[in-house]
């Protein structure tokens, strides 16, 4: 039977892939941006969140702690990447969210599987990418390879989940064919543009909608899709070495360090019942993919959490930014990597 050997989770966010340098840039498009999730859970102008901000965060945004939070980042990411490359999974599970890449108008279903052999990473045209902000120009690094990169699926243990899913109760959208002309996300490229997974390594995108109105799955139900995936992994009749990685999140576009503190209280006491709980009107927008990470709590629950890093990185005095955070859930609870370690 196929065996979970690995846990991660990690932020992707553009501010990671982009030096301190550019975070101003970041939040020059959030003064841009009339929707920012507060803390009270409502859209707010930047300037509403500004006239209402800690005088303190002040310090939160000088040169030397922007670099020493990026150089963090970085240090957690290659921890990452060297944990998943000792574990050497023969299939890696990535639960993330499609933001109108695979999907859009014509269809976003609450939870996706894609059951064909490849999947294209599809880099934006030159008209496409000359629209997008340049601070996310400067991280498209980071989402997509130069040109056309293929992806091979784990189509076997894919249309097993779909049917384990299904027979669990959970209504699943099975894609066994890219639409022409339609992207593989950067959720699921995350984990070969920056966590180094070798090419030859497939994959199964868990393509969870998070951010699109109305069909979004709660917690509650993201931690019970978590656990049946897991149940879906460990019934597949196949030797083979899984790990599962949640892409995405924590908080932004503001920093609720309350939040992003209880979220992770939860996966590292494995209670479902607890972040089953989250108020959903503060899982919106960029903070939805916490879903991503309460999903894949679920699938690893039996393991041990190791919070390698959070970080609160914001970038304007508005209290903007992402609350950064990376993880992995290890079987052996006393095992941790020296690079781990390191990174923290």
């Amino acid at each position: 039977m196929a065996e979970i050997v690995l846990g991660l989770a990690s932020s992707h966010t553009p501010q990671m892939s982009t030096s301190a340098e550019f975070w101003k840039e970041h939040a020059a498009r959030d003064e841009r941006n009339a929707q920012l999730l507060g803390r009270d859970g409502r859209y707010h102008s930047y300037d509403d969140l500004l006239a209402n901000a800690d005088p303190g965060l002040a310090g939160e945004l000088e040169a030397p702690v922007w670099k020493d939070k990026f150089d963090r980042a970085q240090a957690a990411v290659g921890a990452l990447a060297r944990r998943l490359e000792q574990a050497a999974p023969d299939i890696v599970v990535i639960v993330g969210d499609d933001q109108h890449e695979l999907f859009g108008a014509d269809g976003v279903p609450a939870i996706g599987l894609f059951t064909g052999e490849r999947l294209w990473d599809l880099p934006p045209d030159a008209e496409h990418f000359a629209r997008i902000p340049k601070d996310i120009q400067r991280a498209n690094w980071a989402a997509h390879a130069d040109a056309p990169d293929s992806y091979p699926v784990g189509a076997g243990l894919s249309q097993h989940l779909a049917a384990a899913l299904t027979g669990r109760e959970f209504d699943v959208t099975v894609m066994s064919a890219q639409p022409q002309g339609r992207s593989l996300g950067h959720a699921f490229t995350f984990a070969r543009r920056r966590l180094h997974l070798a090419a030859e390594v497939p994959i199964v995108p868990v393509l969870l909608n998070t951010y699109y109105p109305p069909n979004v799955p709660g917690p509650a139900r993201c931690w019970r899709l978590g656990e049946a995936l897991r149940a879906g992994i460990e019934s597949w009749d196949a030797d083979a070495r899984i790990a599962v990685f949640a892409s995405g999140g924590l908080s932004h576009f503001v920093v609720l360090e309350d939040l992003d503190r209880a979220v992770l209280a939860g996966l590292a006491g494995g209670d479902g019942a607890a972040l089953g709980q989250l108020p959903a009107d503060m899982l919106r927008s960029g903070t939805s993919e916490t879903l991503n990470w309460i999903t894949a709590g679920g699938a690893l629950s039996g393991l041990s959490f190791d919070l390698l890093d959070y970080i609160p990185a914001y970038r304007s005095p508005a209290g903007t930014g992402v609350g950064m955070a990376f993880a992995t859930w290890n079987r052996d609870r006393t095992a941790r990597t020296e690079q781990e370690t390191a990174a923290r």
